[in-house]
């Protein structure tokens, strides 16, 4: 029997995964990506990080050669971009006036920026950062840059103020929350981060907003704030947050909340169609409500379990969310997903700058937040997944072995 086309619409780490998996798990019809910037897929962490400081190249971070799709029969179509889903003909079809038919659909068009509506947003020297050009533009502005202002304090933003600040350019973070990372993590962890950062020469501004991104001949200078300053600037990144690429799912009729609605087979309600990533909200044994989460890594776990239903060995998602970040010195790892009013349990010592903050929701075990404790990390994503007994007393004693609770 021969098998028809798995089409995927995202060439991100996502999209790349389901078609590298597919030929993993022995399925032998044809595949095909369709991705919307030129050249083979590429990993996206190094964006903001290893890449704008210039220690990996564009050859580096691309997740295979051309050779690759090649030797596995994967046709790339790229730069394209899919417009229109016909689901009566299982047809997509592309910006070029191509159609291309399929079997199966996968929709892994991931997240895209906020962008920021105030006067001055359009000058040239203001980026958001998504995509491998955006990251050019902003290494070589780096290089030259005397200030950077950043507006917001997450994770883009904090991993571009470490780059910022190693390089020697002035460094100030904008923010309308009372601390950075309000919704990731807990103040424990955010107080941590913003102490380390401030150590290493970076500005933070909170509860602040933006009036105005100034500028003189088309070129930002600075960035009035809501109580008064002008911060000089001649780099400014938007770092707001993002917001998932639906509208193609939405313009076939695709059930849309937080994000294109799927099962816990990452199935949306036409059969013929998976959405995950960024763009993909799914049902979860760890939170208590269907969640959209933004990580490399869960993208790259839902193209896995994609790939082995098409395959045919369907097993349902169920795997614990975790992410992590590079910043400067610190790398901080979290496993599971908090909520704002979990406890929050220290275990080991901040000062040091090796410690885990363990959060509970009505008991239980819901996230872990390391600093450069990956033996804790590795320990809590395997406890979140057990739904192991703990209590905040056994998790801040350091003489109980966390890998022992977690075998």
């Amino acid at each position: 029997m021969s098998r028809g086309r798995v089409l995927i619409v995202g060439g991100g780490q996502g999209g790349f995964q389901v078609a590298s998996s597919l030929r993993d798990e022995g399925f032998d019809g044809p595949i095909a990506i369709i991705g919307e910037e030129p050249g083979v897929p590429y990993q996206r962490p190094p964006l903001s990080k290893a890449y704008l400081m210039g220690k990996v190249s564009e050859d580096q971070i691309r997740l295979r050669p051309a050779s690759f799709y090649e030797s596995r029969t994967i046709e790339l179509f790229a730069p394209e971009r899919a417009v229109r889903i016909a689901r009566d003909l299982r047809q997509v079809e592309l910006e070029s006036g191509r159609h291309l038919d399929y079997e199966h659909l996968v929709l892994a068009t991931g997240a895209r920026p906020r962008g920021i509506r105030v006067a001055g947003a359009e000058l040239d020297g203001v980026f958001t950062l998504r995509g491998l050009a955006d990251a050019e533009a902003i290494r070589t502005q780096l290089e030259s840059a005397t200030n950077i202002t950043i507006i917001g304090a997450g994770f883009i933003g904090l991993e571009i103020a470490s780059v910022a600040r190693a390089m020697g350019v002035n460094t100030h973070i904008i923010d309308f929350a009372e601390r950075p990372l309000k919704r990731s993590v807990s103040a424990k962890t955010a107080d941590f981060l913003t102490e380390a950062h401030a150590t290493q020469g970076t500005q933070f501004h909170f509860k602040t907003a933006i009036v105005e991104i100034t500028g003189a001949g088309g070129r930002v200078t600075g960035v009035a704030t809501s109580n008064g300053r002008h911060l000089p600037a001649d780099l400014v990144v938007i770092g707001i947050g993002v917001e998932p690429s639906v509208e193609l799912a939405r313009d076939a009729g695709l059930k849309i909340d937080n994000g294109i609605v799927v099962d816990q087979q990452l199935l949306t309600a036409d059969q013929s169609i998976s959405a995950i990533g960024d763009c993909a909200q799914y049902p979860t044994d760890f939170f208590p409500h269907p969640i959209r989460i933004e990580s490399v890594q869960n993208a790259v776990d839902h193209a896995r379990c994609v790939a082995a239903r098409l395959a045919g060995k369907a097993v349902p998602y169920r795997k614990v969310p975790w992410f992590w970040s590079d910043q400067g010195q610190y790398k901080l790892q979290i496993a599971g997903v908090a909520q704002e009013g979990d406890d929050a349990v220290l275990r080991g010592d901040m000062a040091s700058g090796r410690f885990s903050v363990f959060r509970f929701r009505a008991g239980r075990l819901s996230c872990v937040e390391s600093v450069n404790q990956a033996a804790d990390h590795l320990a809590a994503r395997k406890l979140i997944e057990k739904s192991a007994p703990l209590t905040p007393e056994l998790v801040s004693d350091p003489a109980v072995s966390l890998n022992q609770l977690a075998a």
